[in-house]
């Protein structure tokens, strides 16, 4: 079971043990506590209320990966006005989402992903949302109704981290006795593939909101997100259009959209994406053509497949340039094509130069001028 630290202790790790049992109340007598990590245990229960009492100045909560029965996120933790990450990731909690977070002005990482948060969020009644936020997963829950449009409009470290941009800095709270490093054990989905970090710049930004039940449009908001890395949306009920404001988002490296509803072309402004490394469109609605040109010509089928009118580049289905509609000319056909062609014109070069041979080896070919005045009698006749 989980051990009781001692009042004075500043910073709690008791990551990746075997422990069992649930949070005892007791571990809130220690009031000097800053840092608290039980990432990746094997601890049930619910979370104490009172952790949020602990210290004021508590600027580091991790209890990811942990067997939490249902319990829902302790409202104290709005008194922790220094919290910089909260990760309570894969740990069974069941809650709608905390709005009441988005008045602790220094939170920088807030990962709920695979849980049982449920609800809308578009009914935020914060006063300052998350003014410093730059890594949000909420992937793998069961969050509803329209994407939050006030959200995204008030992630003001997102819309205005790449204007300034000096030399690169890691996300690390350091005090009188140590540095810590927010990203330790940190683990989100990057560029299509699950990925843990030791280390996280500040100029890394993600958006995961995956595996939910969200409708309706993307906002053309998001496009003033300038400094977002990452942008994940992929299963969920989003319909409409892909707005063209995604093309200034000049910072972005993944972009997965897929297992959704979207309808409309693929906006060329997307290949205004100079970084874009991953690109996920597939099992859309999509149709017209692929844009061409830049990054877009290092994306494979995978990036497009079961989207039956896409057409273009690199899909075998050509498009009609006139009117950017498809064409029903696949690679087999194309090469029969071909091949006819060429069949045609061997076999007559074969024969032009085969009579070719034969008239300049026997000078007079008697036998093409009896053919040519046969020809001439019968139409003569007629």
């Amino acid at each position: 079971r989980l051990p009781t630290p001692p009042p004075s202790l500043l910073c709690y790790f008791v990551s990746r043990n075997k422990l069992v049992g649930d949070i005892p109340s007791s571990i809130c007598n220690a009031s000097s506590l800053e840092v608290l990590t039980l990432w990746n245990n094997s601890i049930n229960g619910t979370i104490p209320e009172c952790i949020g009492n602990l210290s004021s100045s508590l600027s580091h909560i991790d209890l990811g990966n942990n067997n939490f029965h249902g319990g829902s996120l302790p409202r104290s933790l709005g008194n922790c006005k220094d919290l910089n990450l909260l990760d309570v990731g894969n740990s069974n909690l069941n809650d709608t989402f905390p709005n009441w977070l988005g008045n602790l002005d220094h939170l920088q990482v807030l990962v709920l992903r695979s849980n049982k948060f449920f609800g809308q969020m578009d009914n935020s009644d914060v006063t300052v949302p998350f003014p410093r936020l730059r890594v949000i997963d909420l992937s793998h829950n069961n969050f509803s109704g329209y994407l939050p449009t006030n959200f995204f409009k008030n992630l003001q470290s997102i819309r205005m981290g790449h204007e300034n941009k000096l030399e690169p800095e890691y996300m690390e709270d350091v005090s009188d006795y140590i540095a810590f490093n927010y990203a330790y054990g940190l683990s989100f989905t990057v560029k299509g593939s699950e990925t843990e970090f030791q280390s996280v710049l500040t100029s890394w930004m993600v958006i995961d909101f995956s595996d939910n039940q969200f409708f309706g449009e993307l906002p053309k908001t998001l496009g003033e997100l300038h400094s977002l890395i990452v942008l994940n949306l992929s299963h969920n009920c989003l319909t409409g259009p892909i707005p063209s404001s995604l093309g200034d988002l000049s910072e972005l490296e993944s972009l997965d959209l897929s297992s959704n509803k979207f309808q409309g072309r693929i906006p060329t402004e997307l290949t205004n994406l100079g970084f874009l490394e991953v690109l996920n469109l597939s099992q859309n609605n999509l149709k017209g053509p692929i844009p061409q040109g830049k990054q877009f010509d290092t994306f494979t089928n995978d990036s497009y497949k079961e989207n039956l009118g896409l057409c273009g580049l690199p899909l075998s289905k050509r498009c009609d340039n006139d009117r950017g509609t498809l064409v029903k000319f696949d690679t087999d056909d194309e090469l029969n094509w071909k091949f006819s062609i060429l069949m045609g014109y061997g076999c007559g070069l074969v024969l032009g130069l085969n009579m070719g041979y034969i008239v300049f080896a026997t000078g007079k070919p008697w036998w093409l001028i009896r053919i040519v005045e046969r020809v001439q009698q019968r139409f003569t006749k007629r």
